[in-house]
């Protein structure tokens, strides 16, 4: 929990964010992620001053089980004073511990969010599924927690103004924004009108701008002009050298293929690399998420 501290910005930890989702594609599959085709909505989440603090932490902890499809998962919340913003006790079950920062006693409007994280620990604790070391793990968790339609709360609890900033989760705003669209593209969902934080919508629309740039890559056909020239004349070379290439930054590389040289690419929704025979128009289907591609190879 960052509180009056600088924000950062940008994308710095964009390719973990991406082995994320496609993490959460392969341990979900098609049909697992498809049970979770709307977020969280505002009033199941939503915490007023007159609530008590202890049933309403419990209310919402219970809404957000729910959403995320855990069974059987009883949540016990209490706060305390500590350096986080909140931690949760990853034992058996059937229940789990959550300690929350003392401050969310003055600031209950952001309880969702940290909660939303913490209980997106223990679902990824029941799938088995984990990234080595703390950084990458958090990032993997509040990742499945936005793509999985919580974490919204996360980007919403993100404030920023001249005397002083707060943000919960380890990806910055423009980060959270990139998955949220992800998930907008996947599902045809838009959470704009969720937000009640006036910095959170400027960072969701950086995020998607980000994410539509995805699909403008070659050789996907979308892809500007530029794009198609730089990559017509990497596949020259490609086919020139044994059909192997790669450059540092390139969207795409090049290997041999028993026809001549492949491409790979990232999938503009899952993040998977594809391959597939560059030699002009061609329509791809992605085995992971079932995207259709149209590419100019």
């Amino acid at each position: 929990m960052g509180a009056d501290s600088p924000v950062v910005h940008g994308y710095p930890h964009l390719e973990t964010v991406r082995a994320a989702i496609t993490a959460l594609h392969r341990r979900l599959s098609y049909d697992g992620l498809q049970g979770y085709p709307t977020s969280v909505l505002p009033a199941d989440v939503a915490f007023a001053d007159h609530d008590d603090l202890h049933l309403g932490a419990q209310r919402v902890a219970r809404a957000l089980v729910q959403h995320l499809h855990l069974p059987d998962a009883r949540m016990i919340v209490c706060f305390r004073e500590m350096q986080h913003a909140a931690s949760v006790e990853l034992a058996a079950g059937p229940e789990y511990f959550i300690e929350l920062n003392d401050r969310f006693r003055t600031h209950r409007r952001d309880i969702g969010a940290a909660l939303a994280h913490e209980i997106t620990h223990v679902l990824l604790h029941r799938l088995d599924l984990t990234f080595p070391g703390t950084r990458d793990n958090e990032i993997l968790t509040d990742t499945a927690s936005t793509y999985l339609g919580a974490g919204w709360l996360l980007l919403d609890a993100f404030r920023e103004d001249g005397l002083s900033s707060q943000k919960l989760g380890y990806l910055t705003p423009e980060e959270f924004g990139y998955v949220l669209a992800k998930r907008a593209e996947l599902f045809g969902e838009d959470p704009s009108p969720w937000f009640t934080s006036p910095q959170a919508y400027p960072a969701y629309t950086a995020g998607a701008a980000r994410s539509r740039g995805d699909a403008q890559l070659p050789p996907l056909v979308a892809a500007g002009w530029a794009g198609r020239r730089r990559y017509a004349k990497d596949r020259r070379y490609a086919r020139e050298h044994g059909g192997a290439w790669s450059g540092p930054g390139a969207p795409y590389s090049f290997e041999p293929g028993p026809d001549g040289p492949r491409v790979c690419f990232a999938c503009p929704t899952c993040c998977q690399r594809i391959r597939v025979p560059a030699r002009g128009r061609v329509r791809a289907r992605c085995g992971l998420c079932r995207t259709v591609l149209e590419c100019d190879a």
